[in-house]
């Protein structure tokens, strides 16, 4: 069973808690069955990698690691802010993505 995550790969978040509270990227990959997102720039780790083929080096590297979805916020693109995603019907009849800031209610595609 697969859940929904409240954001899509592109989307442009806000780190909510941890090391990296505060820093902002874009969304690179999304598993709903994880409930985790990449965020370009964001829980950047170590990795020893072993070379694979012969003539290839191996050393270490630096990549983005997988946050829970929960720790992370979308910014709205008009207000600027990190909020939460709310749901509504627009005047074409499809289902949207609104920013729920007080007096802001953009719409995210």
């Amino acid at each position: 069973m697969s859940n929904k995550v409240h954001v899509k790969t592109g989307d442009t978040v806000m780190v909510i808690n941890g090391k990296d509270r505060g820093k902002k990227g874009k969304v690179v990959q999304v598993s709903p069955a994880e409930d985790k997102v990449i965020v370009e720039g964001v829980n950047i780790v170590t990795k020893h990698v072993k070379p694979k083929k012969m003539g290839e080096p191996g050393g270490i590297i630096k990549a983005e690691s997988a946050l829970y979805a929960s720790k992370v916020q979308l910014v709205c693109p008009k207000c600027g802010k990190a909020t939460r995603v709310g749901h509504a019907v627009n005047g074409k009849g499809r289902n949207v993505r609104v920013c729920k800031k007080a007096g802001c209610g953009h719409e995210f595609e």
